[in-house]
């Protein structure tokens, strides 16, 4: 069940935009400017291609804004589509997003807004989201925080997130976690439990552990959730009903925080 990591970002969506950019303006070009110059429909529609493709060129030139124009309506369409989907897989995962046991829990476990955070121990952005979200609970005593460990970034990622889980038997997965995020190690076996060992865990336990059926079983279930959400990568952030696709600054999440509570009140 293998997921590559994928940078989010708007180059593919700029490409598919200017893909359907090319349909959308062939059809408003023909019809506005076959309107404007052609003496009748009956000719419009014997037009060859060639024409009808000077038309659209010279309209295009004419009017270059409309490209603009029109990607950025196709990207808002997309947007919403998406916000939509987002809302209706949240529902329908909630549960499993909230209150899955095995989940470790930060924060206020009594708070009223639920942060549910998907990540890799080997994964840059979610390093440097890291803090951010620390400093956002600290800040905020009514946040509670669920950790959902998502290795997708080869062996060591795995190998990383079976330590996590399995420190959470000698109730240190907090302490774990926080070191792991904090370093720029590869996590190779060694260096794992070098880090294991400097909070207190008893590394010859926590390699039995690693190794237990139910800690694969954790990471399979962090698999399928993250399925089931389309989630293409790391870091990903559940705020309320809003679905985060990489980082965001401290402002970004405060705001979805208020808005979440404020939703909640109503």
């Amino acid at each position: 069940m293998k997921i590559p990591n994928t940078r989010y970002g708007t180059g593919g969506t700029g490409r598919r935009a200017a893909r359907a950019l090319t349909a959308l303006v062939f059809m408003t070009g023909v019809t506005g400017a076959a309107s404007a110059q052609a003496p009748s429909p009956a000719s419009a529609g014997t037009a060859d291609k060639a024409a009808i493709e000077k038309i659209v060129r010279d309209y295009i030139l004419d009017n270059p804004e409309i490209v603009a124009d029109a990607i950025q309506r196709l990207r808002e369409k997309k947007k919403r589509a998406d916000s939509a989907a987002d809302l209706q897989r949240l529902a329908a995962n909630r549960d499993a997003l909230l209150n899955d046991p095995a989940s470790p829990v930060g924060g206020n476990p009594q708070g009223d807004v639920t942060i549910v955070e998907f990540f890799d121990y080997r994964c840059g952005v979610c390093k440097r989201l890291h803090p951010i979200v620390d400093e956002l609970v600290k800040s905020d005593p009514d946040i509670r925080r669920v950790y959902k460990d998502w290795p997708i970034l080869g062996p060591n990622s795995v190998l990383a997130a079976r330590a996590a889980i399995a420190s959470r038997k000698q109730g240190k997965y907090l302490s774990l976690h926080k070191v792991m995020m904090e370093s720029g190690s590869a996590f190779g076996e060694s260096a794992i439990m070098a880090m294991a060992e400097s909070v207190g865990i008893d590394a010859a336990r926590l390699r039995r552990d690693m190794r237990a059926a139910e800690t694969d079983e954790i990471i399979r279930r962090n698999y399928a959730l993250a399925e089931k959400l389309k989630l293409t990568g790391t870091p990903s952030i559940v705020i309320g009903d809003t679905l985060l696709r990489g980082a965001r600054d401290l402002a970004s999440l405060r705001a979805l925080v208020a808005g979440a509570r404020a939703e909640k009140k109503r």
